[in-house]
């Protein structure tokens, strides 16, 4: 059997069916998501003034994605040149000269790598795109759905998710098994420009899309909520459309590229790693290569069976199996696709690998998502403590206000830090006694099953923006609230928005916990990546492990540990400057007689066009710092102390972001809890109090927290790990740097002051 020319990698019968398998499986993903958008495209948009609202959102989003591509592709460009040129700076793999020969083995490589780059910044970048633009058209169609009831409304919500989540799934499983396909044991050199292009994308979208977000709900707020005692998508208020527009392409554009990008890069470390194990294996065995691709396809059939049973949940016909509101419906399904993986998982970790621990790894892994949903949900709930205790501390005031949810993010993050050194225990009892290699690679294989089910995860994180939209489409059209009909309406998109606020809130502390995991498999293969290079080099010291003891890699960590820091403070100040020209120009229009009568019209175009030069600003400096610092430290302190270095932001970037994170999230929901109370400002409560005054400030102190500086990290801490990996075997060959050596460390430090120097710049007045 030669299943797609298979045979020649060495796979086995079995192995070759099963790829195929995996193949069609990633087909069939992408046809569920095309027939799901299909069922979500044939419902109605509503009213025509409920279309007018729709389409200036979609306006806006167009015009943020066109600007934004023009942007980052001579970005793309230059990085795809210097990627094809890297392979030819040391000699190649012997997995690529036992594939392809000596005579050819750079040149094939050299182009896969290229070739696989741009493909992986093409399916983050259609995967975004594709699931934002998919949001747009949903949220319109909830708001009409609404009118008719909850349960359809809810379907057109997270079925609209669910297309962006089993685009992740299709594009993510695709890309990685066709390049195995093409490449087999040297597919690694291949991914490592797959994962790049993927995550760089990510970072564009995840920075871009969160300053433009937050800057515009931080203006809508400050301005509408606090200054004029309007309703929170009153159309009066000149910032209310790129609000809107922001939860799209921060939330929706953002997130499933952030995703998106972890799913590739935990398929990147888990082949180097398990390439490794083949070699030290006695009968060389390729399930160590195999079993994490055939678990990726398990997972994506898990994800369509749990997904596609959300609307089902509702009106179940075994009574005490029916779920209570819309959030109990999606945490079964994830329980449903659970389930499915993990024993499916032990079947094949049994009948074909011989090895029941892999399908223990692939359960901690599932276990792990499922314990992050509870842990966030604890720290931002409104039903919880840590929130209630935030609701108590508005009583006397802003500041303790601040206090109080600080301390609330603080402590989730040790929490978060907790449960994921506990999975690696976990590993590390596993593989008790073998190789260090095997634990690295078990901890890889956690990373495989905790994003097996993306399907879900992104479903659930884009219904949160696609039923703020819907709300706030009604609460700009619906203006008889005397009408029956119209409250009934009101109330159930009221429901699915603060379910959505829950599901983003938890998806966020999954996509960080992902993310973490990612970096800790690439910084496991950048260690083992080295020590193979430096065979290759004929080096006799072979690096197998970092020495924090040495002055080097110390300094190393304590940069490592600054760089997120350095990075989330300049998004927050991006947040800033571009929040201080809505405020001014949305105060600016409700001077303009009639805007706060309503018989005049804002100028919503011009907020929209604020937050997109904002945005857009930001993206090539930031993407700069995050490329060069690790390059610079590399090429200044040595491989070693980069290894050190990867450890220092993966700490303090993870504990960073799943503070700001849960923080964030957290005075969101206090706000709302103040919101949901009776009216009554002699009793200090309800909308307008001093008590909801002081939540306001909480959450717009958190939004760029939450939404931006928080979630950037996660594609952050990805590149610089993936960089890092990429740019390690010419730093081993090169350690004595000459002329030409810094020369070229010259202009990376000049980069690096350009990149820190453009985002501290003040933008122009519009």
């Amino acid at each position: 059997m030669n299943l797609l020319g298979l045979a020649r990698h060495g796979l086995n019968n079995f192995e070759q069916i099963s790829i195929v398998c995996v193949l069609i499986t990633a087909v069939i993903s992408l046809v569920y998501a095309w027939l799901l958008r299909n069922n979500v495209m044939a419902k109605d948009k509503g009213s025509a003034k409920m279309q007018e609202v729709w389409n200036a959102i979609r306006v806006g989003a167009d015009g943020y994605l066109k600007q934004q591509l023009k942007t980052i592709l001579p970005a793309i460009g230059l990085l795809a040149m210097a990627l094809f040129l890297s392979v030819y700076v040391i000699p190649p793999s012997r997995e690529a000269i036992a594939e392809f020969g000596v005579e050819n083995a750079r040149n094939v490589v050299a182009v896969g790598r290229t070739i696989a780059f741009i493909m992986g910044a093409t399916f983050s970048l259609i995967v975004g795109q594709l699931g934002m633009r998919m949001a747009i058209q949903a949220n319109v169609r909830a708001a009409a759905a609404a009118q008719r009831g909850f349960n359809e409304a809810l379907s057109i919500s997270y079925y609209a998710g669910t297309v962006t989540g089993m685009l992740t799934d299709g594009l993510g499983l695709l890309g990685g098994t066709l390049i195995f396909v093409v490449f087999g044991t040297a597919s690694p050199d291949a991914l490592l420009g797959f994962g790049l292009g993927g995550t760089l994308l990510a970072l564009f979208m995840r920075v871009g899309g969160g300053i433009y977000t937050k800057a515009a709900d931080v203006g809508a707020d400050l301005v509408g909520k606090v200054e004029k005692d309007i309703p929170e998508d009153d159309p009066r208020n000149a910032a209310v459309i790129a609000d809107l527009v922001g939860d799209n392409v921060g939330d929706c554009a953002g997130m499933a590229a952030d995703i998106f990008e972890s799913y590739e890069v935990t398929i990147v470390s888990a082949l180097i790693l398990g390439l490794t194990l083949v070699a030290l294996d006695p009968t060389h065995s390729l399930k160590w290569i195999v079993y994490p691709l055939i678990i990726r396809g398990i997972g994506v059939i898990s994800s369509i069976l749990g997904t596609f049973a959300v609307p089902i949940w509702e009106k179940f016909p075994i009574k005490f199996l029916r779920a209570h509101d819309a959030e109990e419906a999606m945490f079964r399904s994830y329980e449903v696709s659970s389930i499915n993986t993990v024993a499916f998982s032990f079947w094949v970790a049994i009948a074909y690998a011989g090895d029941w621990r892999l399908a223990m790894l692939t359960t901690i892994g599932v276990a792990l998502a499922v314990v992050f949903n509870p842990l966030t949900s604890y720290f931002t709930s409104t039903r919880k403590a840590p929130v209630k205790e935030i609701v108590k501390a508005t009583k006397t005031g802003p500041a303790t206000t601040i206090l109080s949810g600080l301390s609330v993010g603080m402590e989730s993050s040790v929490w978060a830090l907790v449960v994921i050194a506990v999975s690696f225990i976990f590993a590390l009892a596993l593989y008790q006694g073998e190789p260090a290699i095997f634990v690295l690679y078990g901890v890889a294989m956690i990373g495989i099953g905790m994003l097996s089910h993306t399907g879900n995860n992104v479903a659930m994180d884009s219904f949160g923006p696609i039923s703020d939209n819907a709300n706030g489409i009604g609460e700009m059209a619906w203006h008889d609230m005397h009408d029956e009909n119209t409250k009934k309406a009101r109330q159930v998109m009221a429901d699915l928005d603060a379910v959505g606020n829950t599901t983003k809130a938890i998806t966020k502390g999954v996509a960080i916990a992902s993310a973490v995991i990612a970096a800790v498999s690439l910084f496991a293969a950048f260690i083992t990546d080295v020590g193979l290079v430096q065979e290759r080099l004929g080096i006799a010291n072979v690096l197998s492990g970092i020495d924090i003891s040495k002055t080097k890699v110390f300094v190393g960590f304590l940069l490592g540990g600054a760089l997120p820091w350095l990075f989330s403070s300049l998004s927050i100040r991006a947040v800033t400057r571009a929040a201080a020209q809505i405020v001014e120009e949305v105060r600016r229009q409700f001077r303009i007689p009639g805007i706060m009568e309503g018989t005049v019209k804002p100028d919503y175009a011009r907020v929209v066009g604020i937050s997109t030069a904002s945005a857009q600003k930001e993206l090539i400096p930031l993407a700069t710092i995050s490329v060069v610092l690790p390059i610079l430290v590399g090429m200044i302190l040595q491989v070693e102390a980069l290894g050190g270095f990867l450890a220092g932001v993966i700490l303090s970037g993870m504990m960073l972001a799943v503070f700001m994170s849960n923080a964030g999230g957290a005075w969101d929901n206090a706000k709302k809890s103040i919101e949901d109370e009776p009216r009554d400002l002699a009793a200090n409560t309800g909308k307008g109090s001093e008590r909801h005054k002081a939540g306001v400030v909480g959450d717009t102190v958190g939004d760029p927290l939450k939404d931006t500086a928080g979630p950037a990290l996660n594609p952050m801490i990805k590149v610089v790990n993936i960089v890092s990996l990429i740019a390690a075997p010419i730093i081993v060959k090169y350690q004595q740097l000459g002329v030409w050596g810094w020369t070229v460390v010259a202009l990376l430090a000049a980069a690096m002051i350009w990149g820190v120097a453009s985002s501290k710049k003040a933008m122009p007045d519009l």
